[in-house]
């Protein structure tokens, strides 16, 4: 069990404080509630190219880096299609740095041309590095694009196009931060040896002051049913032919969710699962496959991708997994293959919420969900997943109708 306060600033600042008096340590994770999903569609990149900026300097402080360090501190920061989170660590006693640090880049960045430009270069290269120059790099562009026709999804985190970020200028930058990047717009969770009290007095100290902003209304376009087979076929200079097939998924609050997580661990969730016995131990026809989901927060998508043993042709590949899955379709899973994948979601649960920096970042997810109680329910919603939920959960999913297939071919 996780215990936490909560309480919201006068500026609309959610602040979640979790006590542990166990370490030295204390853990600042603030979540803006912006991810590449709220870009536009000419501007994609920007929520990434922030996660950058946002260390470029603040209205205050020309380096966000050096003070920190000094405090003994390290920081972070991750940007997905749904949310930008920023985290840093530091001995308690030092942390009213961090909110100083936090602050400061909530109230304001610098907006230099200077720092637009140093980041959008590094956003850049690292756009070449990965997606373009990377076998196999753009296999998630296309697929994405495959996979959704109307919803934001469609796009990397990264961006669409590597002119975006190329173009981005300071006006749309400023545009962006102001529209996000505001109290009303975040959550700001403190974890580690400290108390609510304290932590209450430094959040008005520090984020009370800064303006509310105004609350960010997501109204994205959704994906519409899909009912037609999507197939592309793609040559280039990889050393092995590769296989990825992607089924249309239910959003993460849906009660379904937590059936297509179980059903791909039980498909692909490690070496002792369905699929890896039977293809690439068993039938030797891929050198590595893997079933997976995004855990994204509208409705998302299931995996299956492997690269196939040289001289295994891509249809007969095909053709074994569409076996697998007429098998768990038709054949109701043993409630010991289930229980087994359960305790194994279990325990990653409880591995997550060892560390004082993970309990912060789950906290933070969770309030943005709209429910910060289930990070200690949520549990309870795998165990109630059912053998026959299964198999009437992949009988939705698994229509080919619903499939997006790509088959990325080594170039003969």
């Amino acid at each position: 069990m996780i215990e936490y306060n909560r309480f919201i600033l006068d500026n609309g600042l959610t602040v979640l404080v979790h006590e542990d008096a166990a370490t030295p340590m204390a853990v600042v994770n603030i979540l803006y509630d912006v991810g590449a999903r709220d870009e536009h569609p000419e501007k994609t990149g920007f929520a990434h190219l922030f996660e950058h900026l946002m260390f470029g300097g603040s209205i205050h402080i020309p380096d966000y880096d050096e003070p920190l360090q000094r405090a003994g501190g390290d920081n972070n920061a991750y940007t997905t299609n749904d949310l930008t989170n920023y985290y840093c660590q530091l001995p308690a006693q030092n942390i009213e740095t961090a909110f100083w640090l936090e602050s400061d880049r909530m109230l304001s960045l610098a907006f230099s041309e200077k720092s637009l430009a140093v980041q959008r270069k590094v956003v850049c290269e690292e756009f070449k590095e990965h997606y373009i120059n990377k076998p196999y790099g753009d296999t998630w562009k296309i697929m994405r694009e495959l996979a959704y026709t109307i919803h934001p999804y469609r796009w990397m985190t990264i961006g669409k196009e590597l002119s975006h970020v190329e173009n981005a200028a300071i006006n749309d930058v400023k545009a962006f931060f102001f529209k996000h990047y505001t109290p009303i717009n975040a959550i700001l969770v403190v974890a580690g040896n400290v108390k609510t009290e304290d932590i209450k007095r430094l959040a008005e100290k520090w984020f009370g002051p800064i303006p509310m902003g105004e609350k960010y209304l997501r109204c994205l376009p959704q994906e519409p049913v899909q009912n037609e087979v999507r197939r592309l076929v793609k040559e280039a200079s990889v050393p092995l032919d590769a296989f990825i097939k992607t089924w249309h998924i239910a959003a993460r609050l849906d009660t379904n969710y937590y059936t297509a997580d179980l059903l791909s661990e039980i498909l692909g969730g490690g070496a002792s699962s369905r699929l890896y016995q039977s293809l690439v131990k068993e039938q030797k026809l891929f050198s590595s496959l893997d079933c997976h989901h995004f855990g994204s927060t509208d409705a998302g998508l299931l995996a299956i991708e492997g690269k196939l043993v040289k001289g295994v042709l891509i249809d007969d590949a095909e053709k074994a997994i569409a076996v697998e899955l007429q098998k768990i379709q038709e054949e109701t899973v043993t409630v010991s293959e289930l229980q087994k994948v359960k305790n194994k979601t279990e325990s990653i649960i409880a591995f997550e919420d060892m560390s004082i920096m993970s309990r912060a970042s789950s906290l933070a997810m969770y309030e943005l969900l709209g429910d910060v109680s289930l990070m200690n329910t949520e549990l309870e919603k795998y165990q109630a997943v059912s053998s026959d939920d299964i198999r009437k959960y992949s009988k939705e999913i698994f229509r080919e109708s619903n499939s997006n297939t790509l088959h990325y071919l080594a170039k003969k």
